[in-house]
């Protein structure tokens, strides 16, 4: 075990890339297999409808199945409009968090949606198809030829053999670099926004370097511990339960978190450079002698730098 020591802790230091990239990588991977087996442009009037939803179609549902799949977008909706709570729109800081905590949601959904759009066109099959029914594109192709028959034969360009006549190859090969310019164009776009956004959130952090580090290793046992602890919780209530009605006897006395507890950890976290908890569970553990919940106190902010505490808890069970 101890040779895979420096494997496990590179992967657990550098989990959020590794992960971002093995979704990168199956995303590209799917798009290609999709232009080769399953993408024929029809070479028709279809063309920029059949193409576009290609392009795009699957690109949308990547990111619906990333917000699905997110558990920082699951604590800012679950139990935002239950019975006894009124279904308003929060204001001031709670506003201001739950955009916060969305926007992350978001941007990491679009990882694999802006993968595809960029492998899509880097690879022009979609683009290719697509473009030839779209107007300002077809004008920049056919600019120094006849329109009319330049039209005609713009549809049926992404069908093209290799023998076919130079002129329509060349009209291939434009469609071609304007695909691929796009997609390099994204691909820098993306990375200069991550590394923009990374910079100036860790320039505004409150805390250092390393007790960032510490955080996230706080984090990491933290969840581990209550993942086990939570099973073994789980474990001896029903094990009560059972064995009352199998045996049918009368229910002892059990402890176990109030819904009102729940509902405090389960909350948004923010920073408070006073107290300095890691956590919402800390937070709590450390605040409810004092009030029995959680309220929000002179100072609160919320550093984009500690987005990483809300998408830390137990996996949230979707289906």
């Amino acid at each position: 075990m101890e040779k895979f020591r420096p494997l496990l802790d590179f992967i657990f230091n550098h989990q959020k890339i590794l992960g971002y990239g093995a979704v990168s990588l199956l995303t590209a991977g799917s798009e290609r297999i999709f232009s080769v087996v399953v993408f024929k442009c029809p070479c028709n009037s279809w063309n920029t409808l059949y193409g576009g939803i290609f392009l795009l179609m699957p690109a949308f549902i990547l990111f619906l199945l990333g917000l699905l799949l997110s558990v920082r977008s699951w604590k800012v909706l679950t139990g935002c409009c239950s019975k006894g709570r009124p279904c308003r729109c929060p204001r001031g800081n709670r506003l201001q968090r739950r955009l916060q905590v969305m926007g992350l949601a978001i941007f990491s959904a679009a990882v694999a949606p802006l993968t595809w759009i960029s492998v899509a066109l880097l690879g022009a099959s979609f683009y290719e198809c697509t473009a030839t029914g779209i107007p300002i594109l077809q004008k920049y192709v056919c600019k120094d030829r006849r329109e009319e028959e330049c039209l005609k034969i713009l549809v049926k360009v992404p069908c093209l053999s290799p023998v076919s006549p130079s002129s329509e190859l060349e009209m291939l090969t434009t469609l071609r670099a304007q695909s691929q310019v796009f997609g390099w164009i994204l691909i820098a776009s993306v990375f200069t926004v991550a590394l923009l956004t990374t910079c100036i959130a860790r320039c505004r952090s409150p805390v250092s370097v390393l007790q960032l580090a510490f955080w996230k290793v706080y984090l990491q046992k933290e969840q581990e511990l209550f993942e086990t602890m939570a099973k073994e919780h789980a474990s001896k209530l029903a094990e009560r339960n059972l064995k009352s009605f199998f045996d049918s006897t009368e229910l002892g006395p059990f402890q176990t978190p109030s819904a009102k507890a729940w509902n405090n950890i389960s909350s948004l976290f923010a920073f408070n450079p006073k107290d300095n908890f890691y956590s919402m569970i800390h937070k709590y553990v450390s605040q409810k002698s004092q009030s029995g919940s959680i309220k929000s106190v002179e100072g609160d902010i919320y550093p984009s730098c500690l987005q990483f505490v809300d998408g830390a808890n137990v996996e949230v069970q979707i289906l």
